[in-house]
């Protein structure tokens, strides 16, 4: 096999501005494992596949070519292969992305995960495709290990009810939200049996002790068609905590609700940034002749929305800047009594009296020198 020495990028900097010492003329299945071991031990938190580029890798939050050579035609076919199959071509060609996840195990007490999206595109006139790969560690971190204010994990856990996560993608959501389910499994007590529907399963909890907890986790659509077959699923196995990865579509938001209702605690997450927003945005998939009542119905079942931003932090790396707003008993009944069209207003005032704006978020964050002040302005306007 001839390997190409390593290449580093004019001026230089840092380790992360290298390209693979051992990049091949010619990319095969077997180069793959390899080399994405090489970008986990780079510090690479994504990596990028496209026809006709280098391929990229996102590092502390800058986007590095680590390969010298542009993949053509054969590399991205091989790579396609390895990482899904070789119907990937086919399947992009019916119009279709893939989620999938994808393992790495260089022996049998180490794996490494990536949560994996496959794109049809658009290059140099003709159709190719772009993959992204998202590094997962090994276990979820812990609520501490992200800096999570205390107040949202004394919050974390109500008895009941539906408890939502957001932001926009790449945000972070499924890291926190993972770290929360890490938090309940380690707590004394434990938590009973635990369900999550997600597309793809990104974080695993085989290393977390849960000595009175039980995971089980499915993928979707692998092993259920969506996210409402997987609600509807879980209240014939009696679960205690059932997480459903995304809440995009009204049969899935309205499954997520009826759960609540029944007694169960929900967890989801929403591509959508501020509190209020997100409640909005929630109400407005269904129908305009049914938002009244599955507004009300949301509303009975909501505790806790923290909405989080992951932004550059000063010196290298990302921190997460959260806006969050609990829901007692005395919240739910004011916004009952009200038309459900003036609860965003509301809604804005009562954050700063119920959890914390992103504005303040950003300000103490500010302050402490974590961010620089254009960051703080960006979050400040942001909801």
């Amino acid at each position: 096999m001839v390997t190409r020495k390593p290449v580093s990028l004019a001026k230089a900097q840092n380790a992360a501005e290298e390209t693979w010492p051992d990049e091949p003329m010619r990319f095969t299945e077997d180069h793959v494992d390899p080399f994405l071991l090489w970008a986990v031990k780079k510090s690479a938190s994504d990596v990028s596949f496209q026809s006709d580029k280098p391929i990229y890798a996102d590092i502390h939050g800058t986007l590095y070519p680590i390969t010298f050579r542009p993949l053509d035609a054969a590399d991205m076919a091989a790579i396609l292969n390895k990482i899904y199959g070789p119907d990937a071509l086919a399947r992009l060609a019916s119009g279709r992305d893939l989620d999938v996840s994808y393992e790495v195990k260089p022996d049998r007490y180490t794996r490494f995960r990536f949560r994996t999206n496959i794109t049809a595109i658009l290059s140099k006139g003709r159709d190719a495709a772009q993959v992204t790969m998202r590094v997962l560690p090994n276990q979820p971190p812990t609520m501490e290990d992200l800096g999570v204010e205390p107040e949202i994990m004394k919050a974390w856990a109500p008895r009941q009810g539906i408890a939502i996560i957001t932001g926009p993608t790449g945000s972070g959501k499924t890291t926190l939200l993972a770290a929360g389910m890490r938090m309940l499994l380690e707590s004394p007590r434990g938590v009973g049996k635990v369900l999550t529907y997600e597309a793809p399963i990104e974080y695993v909890y085989d290393t977390i002790e849960q000595r009175r907890s039980l995971v089980a986790q499915s993928e979707i659509p692998r092993h259920l068609h969506n996210f409402a077959d997987g609600v509807r699923n879980a209240l014939r196995r009696k679960p205690n905590i059932i997480l459903v990865g995304e809440s995009r579509d009204r049969e899935t938001i309205s499954a997520s609700i009826e759960a609540a209702q029944t007694g169960h605690l929900v967890y989801t997450t929403t591509h959508t940034m501020g509190v209020a927003n997100t409640i909005s945005r929630m109400i407005s998939t269904f129908s305009i002749d049914e938002r009244q009542e599955r507004a009300l119905a949301l509303m009975e079942s909501i505790r806790l929305i923290v909405s989080q931003a992951l932004v550059q932090k000063v010196g290298g790396g990302r921190i997460g800047v959260r806006e969050w707003m609990s829901f007692p008993d005395e919240v739910r009944e004011k916004l009952m009594g009200m038309d459900f069209t003036d609860w965003s207003a509301e809604i804005q005032r009562m954050v700063q009296l119920y959890g914390r704006t992103m504005a303040k978020s950003a300000e103490i964050i500010f302050e402490e020198g974590k961010i620089d002040r254009r960051t703080y302005i960006m979050l400040s306007s942001s909801t």
